[in-house]
């Protein structure tokens, strides 16, 4: 296995939509995945597309964590998964702003509004059918990292950008306004 250097925001990659993945069972696509996953461990994240390390194809790699999971039924903690050839469906209209980092853009956070509950399918590395509903850090992971797919980094998605900074800077200034409201 081998670590992958991870695509930094503005690379062409990130802003392309991505291929269909043809055989999900075939040794390179394997390879691929052990190796986006030893990426992603490396890294402490929480999901990793595989456009990130320059391989414009549709997959992805999730988990949640337990201590991001908010303990309901479809937002419990998962290990890593993969989902390649993802379709992702909304249920509902409601939308949650969840704070976002992203591997391609280090050091950096912000709000963005995401569906509170989705659908999505897909096929795992063995090539099974995967279809779970999701809401909570789940939801928000898997469209993050489905946005990757077609091109979206999670800025593009954000509609207030003064919830948009350097991560230090957002930690402070939280700190900053729990001590003043004590």
């Amino acid at each position: 296995m081998a670590i992958l250097k991870i695509a930094r925001m503005g690379h062409p990659v990130l802003l392309q939509r991505a291929e269909p993945v043809a055989d999900p069972t075939a040794p390179e696509i394997r390879r691929l995945i052990a190796d986006m996953i030893e990426t992603m461990d490396d890294a402490a994240g929480a999901g990793l597309a595989a456009p990130q390390v320059h391989v414009p194809l549709r997959l992805f790699l999730y988990r949640v964590p337990a201590e991001r999971s908010s303990g309901a039924e479809d937002d419990a903690p998962m290990p890593t998964a993969v989902l390649i050839n993802p379709t992702l469906e909304p249920l509902g209209e409601a939308q949650e702003l969840r704070w976002e980092g992203c591997l391609s853009i280090p050091g950096l956070r912000g709000a963005v509004p995401r569906r509170a509950r989705i659908r999505y399918q897909g096929v795992d590395a063995e090539g099974q059918a995967v279809a779970r509903e999701a809401s909570g850090f789940h939801a928000g992971v898997v469209q993050h990292e489905f946005d990757h797919l077609d091109g979206i980094l999670y800025p593009m998605r954000m509609t207030d950008l003064s919830l948009f900074g350097f991560t230090e800077e957002l930690a402070r200034a939280m700190q900053a306004r729990q001590e003043a409201a004590r």
